[in-house]
């Protein structure tokens, strides 16, 4: 097994010049925007050359719920996608880009880990190639401007209190979620409540990941409400001229960053929308890219597949019109046995009893992929703690469900150790008939589709609201009627109890509250409490980054 820290292992590796990964897509030189030897921008003239092409195959990567034991989602698609390479399929790799937030917080970074990582690793994680700070100026010149267009005239007659325009920053800082603005007298505008999200939470990332081009682009920017007038009429960023600003501040920021993996697959790192206030994959600009220039695409959507993929398909598959031709489901026993009721300092110890429990969390998400009717295999992402009899124990769980289940050593070993994974993919992908379908259609209403994915998806008897919150349904209904849903809840339970772990039935999902993304043209309902701006933990993991005296960055991970 792997002996030393993810970031030595990516700080040794002998990287290729990205102009040698991107031939191996058919990328000329010349379609590149080089930023140093082993990152680059795909250029917009190349890319409307591409489109001509025949779409490779689109394989999802998804995962059980999350626990704090890890399931190492982003390391499996990176382990299937040197493991699709090396059984001679040419391929490709899509994930979001790591956010600053959980960088320096808790989580670490998100580029893989072991022998299944994307590199270079420490600029990934860090400023890459400055698209989030890109998403942050745009956002915040636009509330600047609200600001300011009401200190010099307010000709459109903004209502101060309706404003629902924040600011945002890629850090994780609670002492921002809440403030006052426009403090020490007239000059500095008018006081009013308001507060910072997290970059990641902004509508302009979430924008930025559905656009097709420059034109959609804008188009989307423009269609921003940022609050209303005093008559409830809706203010958008069209109506503050601040869509072509935006828009240019973005330019560069929509081009796909082309990197590579440890063993050299070209990966296409782009956006990073949240998983739960937004719709949790990476661009859409870059998958299309990636479909018009490889056989097969791997790809992965943020959490479990109650949120990941279920927006992945009805969200990013509908508005892209893009069709899955497989979904991969990471479980690890360590998860499972958390969701069975194991403790967490217990899960290196056997325990058939709470794996056996646990396996309905598995159950369910595998009952959910087949609802959609893409054909899907499982893979266990293997800890040297596992024991044989754990995992015999959730094959045999498998058979019964009709699915098959691999086992999977990409950490400790690469490409190679999930190269069994890979050939199923492509057994099912190109030998299994789909008929990929939504899980609910346009024309159903807003509460409805809400309804649908809470039932269907969450295992709930219902969803509730409050009459003002009703009121909201009905109101977007009457504008927005063809929006999907983007429901916005805890990551960590099918329901809004983080702590109601497994697969629980007949709970119901209350819903708090709507939030209207016109640009990106979906729906936000929040049920249950949702941090839109994390705090740091007690002991951050910035406390552990440093720069030695070569000027290699230290304690990243």
């Amino acid at each position: 097994m792997v002996q030393t820290s993810d970031i030595k292992i990516a700080q040794a590796a002998a990287m290729q010049s990205i102009v040698d990964i991107a031939a191996k897509l058919d990328i000329p030189g010349t379609a590149l925007h080089q930023y140093g030897p082993h990152k680059a921008k795909l250029d917009y003239d190349f890319i409307k050359s591409a489109q001509k092409n025949q779409d490779g195959k689109l394989i999802l990567v998804t995962a059980i719920s999350p626990t704090p034991a890890g399931e190492g989602k982003t390391t499996t698609t990176v382990g299937l996608g040197d493991a699709l390479t090396q059984i001679g399929k040419k391929t490709a790799i899509c994930l979001r880009e790591p956010s600053l937030g959980p960088c320096f917080g808790m989580k670490g970074g998100a580029a893989g880990g072991g022998y299944a990582q994307v590199v270079p690793m420490e600029e990934i994680n860090l400023h890459f190639t400055g698209d989030f700070h890109a998403i942050a100026a745009a956002h915040n010149l636009l509330a600047a401007m609200i600001d300011n267009h009401i200190h010099w005239s307010n000709e459109l007659d903004i209502d101060s209190r309706r404003i629902t325009w924040r600011r945002v920053v890629d850090m994780n800082d609670r002492a921002l979620r809440d403030i006052t603005l426009g403090l020490g007298g007239p000059a500095n505008g008018f006081t009013r409540q308001s507060g910072f999200d997290i970059t990641v939470a902004s509508e302009v990332m979430a924008i930025l990941c559905l656009a097709n081009d420059l034109e959609d682009l804008q188009q989307r920017l423009a269609n921003i409400v940022i609050g209303t007038t005093r008559d409830l009429q809706a203010i958008t960023a069209r109506d503050l001229k601040a869509d072509g600003a935006m828009t240019a501040l973005l330019k560069d920021a929509l081009r796909p960053n082309l990197v590579q993996t440890l063993e050299g697959t070209p990966a296409f790192i782009h956006g990073g929308p949240f998983g739960n206030i937004a719709h949790g994959c990476n661009s859409v600009i870059s998958t299309q890219s990636a479909l018009n220039l490889a056989d097969y695409v791997v790809t992965e959507a943020g959490f479990g597949a109650d949120l990941g993929a279920e927006k992945f398909f009805n969200i990013k598959c509908r508005k892209a019109k893009l069709k899955p031709d497989a979904v991969v489901i990471v479980a690890t026993v360590r998860a499972l046995k958390m969701h069975g009721g194991a403790a967490k300092d217990q899960l290196r110890t056997e325990n058939l009893e709470a794996l056996e429990k646990g396996l309905c969390n598995l159950e369910r998400h595998v009952e959910n992929i087949q609802q959609f009717e893409v054909p899907l295999t499982v893979a266990i992402n293997v800890f040297d703690d596992d024991t044989d009899t754990e995992i015999e124990l959730i094959t045999k769980h498998c058979a019964k469900l009709g699915v098959s289940v691999f086992k999977c050593q990409h950490w400790s070993q690469g490409g190679a150790g999930a190269k069994a994974l890979a050939q199923e993919v492509v057994n099912i992908a190109e030998n299994t008939i789909g008929n990929f379908n939504y899980l609910y259609n346009d024309e159903m209403t807003l509460w409805k589709k809400a309804q649908c994915i809470a039932q269907k998806i969450y295992g709930a008897s219902d969803i509730v609201a409050d009459m003002k919150v009703r009121k909201q349904f009905d109101a977007y209904q009457q504008q927005y009627p063809g929006f999907p849903v983007c429901m916005a809840k805890t990551q960590y339970s099918f329901s809004t109890d983080p702590l109601l772990m497994g697969a629980p039935n007949n709970h119901v999902v209350p819903i708090k509250e709507l939030r209207l993304s016109a640009g990106a043209e979906f729906i936000v309902a929040v049920c249950g409490d949702i941090m839109i701006m994390p705090g740091l933990p007690k002991i951050p993991s910035a406390e552990r980054i440093s720069v030695n005296a070569k000027g290699q960055i230290e304690g990243l991970f």
